[in-house]
């Protein structure tokens, strides 16, 4: 049962992986720390991600890795806490780990050895944990007042006080700060909300607009079927938008498209905007297949590009671009329909009608203004001892463990102030 007003040094909102890192953190300087999860559980993201193997990070973590209003933002505390810091505490738990396409590092057996790292690493912090916790308020203790200085303070008396509801009893806790550390609106499911963004508004900061990120393009109109039509058919692609692109596999779904490249440039897309998919990445098609036609003008085109490219996909394209002409030879295409061609097959511009959204979104896109908060800290610059981390803010990573890491490194900044 919780008694009102228990006091603690740091309370930390939420028990994913940016609070755990802050909370054993501030545990291992010696403050008392307390972590309230309103799940039953803590770490389901964590346990979930990179399918079960959670892709923890990434050997090659750069700020341009990130998307923020502010590029500047994340370099503090990507410098403070790195990959190597990080991967030098999964090597001195013994977990084994490997690295895959575009330097991701994975857990070799389960996500479940990166959450009980971090649980070994709060236990010898002494830090408390509690699970099936509703936080109903966050405030500032009865004649407390803020002050402009955000300046750490000595931890003498308590500033913040959180009342919060435990197996239906309520309870109050008390201390010197607080970090947020509750996530965004992706998946819900695994316990997104807006809880975070609630607070932040309460105490004044900006809230950036939000989107999902990392998430599966769908279509309204004959895409839509064709997509259905090509349901489990993969591919290496190059996708791009706005000015964003990136290469790897796209998975054709009974809604859309997904996969990796697909993940990748949602969290750039913008609705109204066409995604621009390379069928071909590295090879100029319109070059190679005039040159083909020269060369090998018996041939047909659809066997040539099956060369490259699945069947079924290719069976849809000729319907699409090349009607009619399934039984014709190279030689009898005009270079100008097969100039046309290759243009598609390098940039077949498809438009999304909306993303899936934050029911499988991998995470959330804005958020809480970084100009409230200091770089250095994570502390709100006007609340001295109210800390924000993780993906509650307007920091995003791209896909390849490079929001693990932002949770790794912004909960370690906060951890060593609060």
């Amino acid at each position: 049962m919780l008694n009102p007003a228990q006091q603690f040094d740091v309370v930390v909102l939420g028990g994913g992986a940016a609070g755990l890192m802050c909370a054993l953190t501030a545990g291992q300087r010696g403050r008392r720390v307390l972590v309230l999860e309103k799940a039953n559980k803590i770490g389901k993201k964590i346990l979930m991600s990179g399918g079960g193997r959670c892709n923890f990070t990434n050997r090659v973590v750069e700020p341009d890795n990130f998307i923020c209003s502010n590029p500047h933002f994340c370099k503090s505390a990507l410098s403070r806490y790195t990959q190597w810091d990080f991967i030098a505490m999964v090597e001195r738990h013994g977990i084994e780990y490997e690295e895959r396409k575009h330097s991701q590092l994975f857990c070799l057996h389960s996500a479940r050895d990166i959450l009980a790292m971090l649980v070994r690493e709060c236990e010898s912090g002494g830090v408390e944990i509690r699970t099936r916790c509703e936080i109903g308020s966050v405030g500032a203790v009865p004649g407390v007042q803020d002050s402009d200085n955000a300046t750490p303070r000595d931890g003498s008396s308590a500033r913040y006080r959180v009342e919060l509801t435990q197996a239906g009893k309520p309870g109050a806790i008390e201390c010197n700060s607080v970090v947020v550390a509750t996530g965004a609106l992706s998946i819900p499911t695994l316990g997104g909300s807006g809880q975070g963004y609630d607070i932040a508004r309460q105490f004044g900061l900006g809230l950036l607009p939000r989107q999902a990120g990392l998430v599966p393009f769908m279509f309204s109109d004959s895409t839509r079927e064709l997509c259905e039509r090509l349901a489990g058919v993969s591919l290496e692609v190059t996708a791009s938008c706005n000015r964003q692109a990136f290469t790897g596999n796209l998975l054709f779904t009974h809604r859309g498209i997904s996969g990796p490249a697909i993940l990748q440039v949602s969290s750039y897309w913008h609705p109204g905007n066409a995604v621009s998919i390379n069928l071909l990445p590295g090879l100029e098609a319109t070059a190679w297949l005039l040159e083909c036609k020269t060369q090998q003008g018996r041939l047909r085109l659809a066997p040539l590009l099956q060369q490259h490219l699945p069947r079924a996909l290719v069976a849809e394209l000729q319907a699409l671009w090349w009607p009619g002409m399934e039984e014709a030879s190279l030689g009898d295409f005009s270079d100008r329909l097969l100039t046309g061609i290759g243009r598609q097959l390098n940039d077949w511009q498809l438009k999304p009608s909306a993303t899936e959204g934050y029911r499988t979104a991998e995470v959330t896109l804005g958020g809480v203004d970084t100009d409230g908060i200091s770089s250095k800290t994570m502390e709100t610059r006007h609340h001295p001892g109210l800390f924000f981390v993780g993906e509650v803010m307007d920091v995003t990573g791209q896909l390849g463990g490079f929001n693990f890491q932002w949770a790794w490194s912004s909960g370690y900044t906060a951890g060593t102030y609060a």
